[in-house]
């Protein structure tokens, strides 16, 4: 028996059900019946469906390591170099809305291995890389793999497993695998990058990927294909519109928020996106239906995930090259140093889904959560060019804790009384605050580096005084920026406060069911 909560009586208590099928009654013509619990098949499909995940998120900071090889190998100036980590956010981010309403129309679990497959052969293109154009192609084919099956991912996860502690365990799950994935790729990219090469946080990819391909193949069930067509202004609009705020963003970086450029790409943006809502209220078949934002937790858990994510990239970011530039570490050394927020994400998004939730409630382990990331951006801001690793040690396990605190209740706060017709568009909403987050976030916070650390303010010294003063500039402009992530954690505990109002749930005795999470 599941837990009660204030949740139970939402309208779409059978959709577990209805996805898991009865092997008593006859499958569709050319669809095999979905497992019945303990086969192979349902032991396989949470595996399957989290590796995806760990992928397709593991790809967003496993090229960080490795940027300076790249650089080298391909002749990238340092403006190029920034979009081998756009080119996938963006065409992820952008494109995430159309995966999910192609799941939606198609079927998930074609549309999962299409883009699963989309995204291994991506991978081995841009392993095999002899120019920039060539990885920057490959890696916005991966952003378009990946927006494919992001969605899928949670849509397959939310119908699959019950509401109660059955969904909120494998969210557990599904979470520590989402926001350990920029941790790990950290270290595996240092790991690949100093015993084999720069190719190989591509290659490493393609018997992953190629294994989830089979996995998926005998573990996932077609979904009902819903009626409708594909709103291919909406999808338009979103990608474009999303896309050049982004780009805006990132323009903003190098060139200043008062750079004509900057200021168009922002604008068309504001523009695209505005014609979007006004398409997506008109359309008979939205891509995004309007009335998954009405809902206050909804939007509070969208606004909420944007800003921690927003924040995290922007730590990787910037303590990755303290550890390099300023600790002197090889790759491998500073990949191994993310180890413990990698065990604290891990280990507390874990507990946050197993007892927190259960025993606080969503919303105190949220607002908990969070002040706990702030904490720890706040204490990262006062490092100096002499401060050592235990310096990032504490702040590393703090932030490790916040966030895998509190991305549980927000994934799930994110799909809070969805129908289960809309589950593919919420998915897709969840990973959307997740990837612009990340890509927004880099961008203001390397803006907030630059205004404290100008380029020019550096070039006063020569040889060991040039490189002191430059480690000192470095600093400060990392503190800023890490001050920075601070306020958009402040803004983020406030949402959080202000807008999400679901109770704590109610523990009870509970009788694990058919699909255990380990």
């Amino acid at each position: 028996m599941a837990p009660h909560t204030d949740l139970d009586s939402r309208p779409d208590n059978g959709s577990a059900a209805t996805s898991r099928g009865s092997t008593d009654q006859a499958a569709p013509a050319g669809r095999r019946p979905q497992a019945s619990a303990g086969t192979l098949a349902t032991r396989l499909l949470l595996p399957v469906i989290l590796v995806a995940q760990l992928m397709v998120v593991l790809d967003m900071s496993i090229v960080n390591v490795a940027l300076p090889d790249m650089q080298q190998a391909l002749s990238f100036s340092p403006t190029g170099l920034s979009w081998v980590l756009n080119a996938y956010t963006l065409a992820f981010g952008g494109l995430l809305l159309l995966g999910a309403r192609t799941g939606d129309l198609l079927g998930r679990r074609r549309t999962f291995i299409a883009g699963m497959a989309v995204f291994t052969a991506a991978s081995l293109l841009g392993g095999l890389a002899t120019a920039g154009w060539w990885l920057l192609a490959a890696r916005t084919l991966q952003g378009v793999g990946a927006a494919m099956t992001a969605p899928a991912v949670l849509a397959f996860l939310t119908s699959t497993f019950a509401e109660g502690r059955e969904r909120t365990r494998a969210l557990g799950m599904y979470t520590g695998v989402s926001i350990g994935g920029a941790a790990i790729g950290l270290i595996a990219g240092g790991i690949l990058t100093q015993l084999l090469s720069w190719r190989w946080v591509m290659f490493v990819n393609v018997p992953i990927g190629v294994a989830v391909l089979l996995g998926a193949s005998y573990a996932l069930t077609e979904t009902p294909r819903q009626s409708g067509r594909f709103d291919l202004q909406g999808a338009v609009l979103a990608t474009l519109g999303t896309t050049s705020v982004v780009y805006g963003f990132v323009r903003a970086a190098s060139d200043g928020w008062l750079d004509t450029g900057t200021l168009g790409a922002i604008a068309a943006g504001a523009a695209l996106l505005t014609a979007f809502v006004v398409n997506e209220r008109r359309a008979s078949h939205p891509i995004t239906p309007l009335s998954l934002f009405t809902n206050r937790t909804r939007a509070g858990a969208y606004l909420g995930r944007l800003l921690l994510v927003a924040s995290m990239t922007g730590m990787f970011f910037f303590l990755t090259q303290f550890m390099q530039d300023v600790l002197h570490y090889g790759p491998l050394t500073t990949g191994l140093g993310f180890l413990p927020v990698t065990i604290a994400l891990f280990s507390a998004s874990q507990a946050s889904a197993r007892v927190l939730v259960e025993r606080f409630g969503e919303r105190t382990v949220m607002i908990v959560g969070v002040s706990l990331s702030l904490l720890s951006m706040l204490w990262l801001s006062r490092l100096t060019e002499t401060s050592g690793y235990l310096s990032v040690l504490g702040p590393l396990v703090l932030l490790g804790l916040g966030n895998g605190s509190a991305f549980v209740p927000l994934t799930s706060a994110g799909l809070h009384a969805v129908e289960p017709r809309l589950a593919g568009a919420a998915s897709g909403l969840v990973n959307v605050s997740q990837q612009v987050g990340a890509s927004v976030g880099l961008a203001v916070l390397v803006t907030v580096f630059g205004s404290a650390h100008p380029g020019g303010s550096i070039a006063t010294s020569s040889g060991v005084a040039a490189a002191e003063e430059a480690r000192r500039a470095f600093v400060k402009g990392a503190d800023a920026a890490f001050l920075g992530g601070a306020v958009l954690l402040a803004a983020a505990v406030v949402i959080v406060a202000t807008l999400i109002r679901r109770k704590p749930a109610v523990a009870v005795p509970v009788e694990l069911e058919s699909v255990e999470i380990a």
